[in-house]
C-alpha cells in the first residue's frame, strides 16, 4: 500500500475518475493555476487542461447552478466551494434545486453532482471561514452527506460520490489534509451507509466525525490507562447513516458519547442520540453524552478559538462521566 496524505487521497480520487471518464470535470474558485486554496487540485490543470479544470467567478450560486445543469445533461461534475461557510450563498441551488429534481421528475432526471467543501477550526480563520455546517444538509431529503476522517476513506468515498446519481455534499476538514495513512493502489468500492470502527471497545462507544475521530482516539488511549475500554465508531457517511451498525455498537458497550466539532445545540450528535434512544434504549446504562463546540461564533484569537472547539480532553471527560469515573 502507498502512504498518502488526506489531501493526496482526495486528489487521487478525482484524478483517477477524470482519467477514466471524460464526463467528469471539476470547477471552482482558484482551482486551476492556483491549485485551490488548500492545494488539493495542484497539478490537475497541467494534466487535464482548462476545459476540465475550470476556474469560476466568485459566485457560489453560479458554481453550484452550473454543476446542476451539467449533471442533468449527463456529466459528472465536481464543484468545489472554497469554504463550507460559503455554501450559505448557494443554499437555494443545493436545497431547492439539486436535492429536488430527481424526486420531482419521477426519476427521469438524475443529478450526479459532487459538492466538495472544507472547513474546520484550528488555524485562526475566524467566524466566517471555519464553521462545521454538515447538520444543515443532513436535514434535506434528496442529498447525501459524506465526512471522511482518514485518507483511505477520503479517496474511496469521494470516488463513490462522483459515481452516485444523486447530489453529494462531501465535507473535508482543513486540519486533516496533512494526515497520512495507507491507501491501496486500486480504488475499492465504498458503500454509503457503512461505518468504520477505528478501535474496538467494551465499555463505551464514541461516535465521532472528521477531526474528532482523531481526538477520540487520543482520548480512548488515555481512558485505557484508567481501565476503560473505548470503541471509536466513525459513521463516514452522515446521510445515509449506518443505524444498525450504530445500534449494534451501543448494544455491546451500553454507553454512548457523540463528538463533533460543530456546536452542540441542534448538531448532528442530536440525531445520533435520537437513533440510539430509538434502537438501543433498553441497553443503555447511562445517559448519552454529547461533545461539541460552545454556542458562539468561532473567535479569531487562537487561545479563544481553542477554548470554543472540543479536544481530546473534552471527549475523555465525557467518557469518564458516562462510565461513572468523572473524578
Amino acid at each position: 500500500m502507498a502512504e498518502l496524505t488526506y489531501r493526496e487521497a482526495v486528489r487521487d480520487a478525482m484524478v483517477q475518475a477524470m482519467r477514466a471518464d471524460p464526463d467528469v470535470f471539476i470547477m471552482g474558485e482558484d482551482i486551476a493555476e492556483m491549485g485551490g486554496s488548500m492545494g488539493v487540485t495542484q497539478g490537475m490543470l497541467q494534466e487535464f487542461g482548462a476545459e476540465r479544470v475550470r476556474n469560476t467567478p466568485i459566485s457560489e450560486m453560479a458554481i453550484v447552478g452550473a454543476g446542476i445543469g451539467a449533471a442533468m445533461q449527463g456529466m459528472r461534475p465536481i464543484v468545489e466551494i472554497m469554504y463550507q461557510d460559503f455554501t450559505t450563498l448557494a443554499m437555494e441551488q443545493i436545497v431547492n434545486q439539486a436535492a429536488k429534481h430527481r424526486y420531482m421528475s419521477g426519476g427521469q432526471l438524475k443529478v450526479p453532482l459532487t459538492i466538495r467543501t472544507q472547513g474546520g477550526a484550528g488555524w485562526s480563520p475566524g467566524a466566517q471561514h471555519a464553521q462545521q455546517l454538515e447538520a444543515w444538509f443532513v436535514h434535506v431529503p434528496g442529498l447525501k452527506v459524506v465526512f471522511p476522517s482518514v485518507p483511505v476513506d477520503a479517496r474511496d468515498l469521494l470516488h463513490r460520490s462522483i459515481y452516485d446519481d444523486n447530489p453529494v455534499l462531501f465535507f473535508e476538514h482543513r486540519l486533516l489534509y496533512p494526515v497520512k495513512g495507507e491507501v491501496p493502489e486500486d480504488i475499492e468500492p465504498a458503500e454509503f451507509g457503512k461505518a468504520r470502527s477505528h478501535r474496538e471497545g467494551e465499555d463505551v462507544t464514541v461516535v465521532a466525525t472528521g477531526r474528532l475521530v482523531h481526538e477520540a482516539l487520543k482520548a480512548a488511549a488515555e481512558a485505557e490507562e484508567d481501565g476503560i475500554s473505548v470503541e471509536v465508531w466513525d459513521p463516514r457517511t452522515l446521510l445515509p447513516l449506518d443505524e444498525e451498525g450504530l445500534a449494534a455498537s451501543v448494544r455491546k458497550t451500553t454507553r454512548c458519547v457523540v463528538a463533533h466539532e460543530a456546536v452542540v445545540r441542534m448538531g448532528w450528535g442530536a440525531e445520533v442520540a435520537a437513533v440510539v434512544q430509538e434502537r438501543a434504549f433498553d441497553y443503555l446504562d447511562a445517559p448519552i453524552e454529547r461533545v461539541g463546540a460552545k454556542f458562539c461564533p468561532l473567535p479569531f484569537a487562537p487561545a479563544m478559538e481553542q477554548y470554543v472547539v472540543p479536544h481530546a480532553a473534552d471527549v475523555l471527560a465525557a467518557i469518564r462521566r458516562t462510565v461513572g469515573k468523572d473524578a
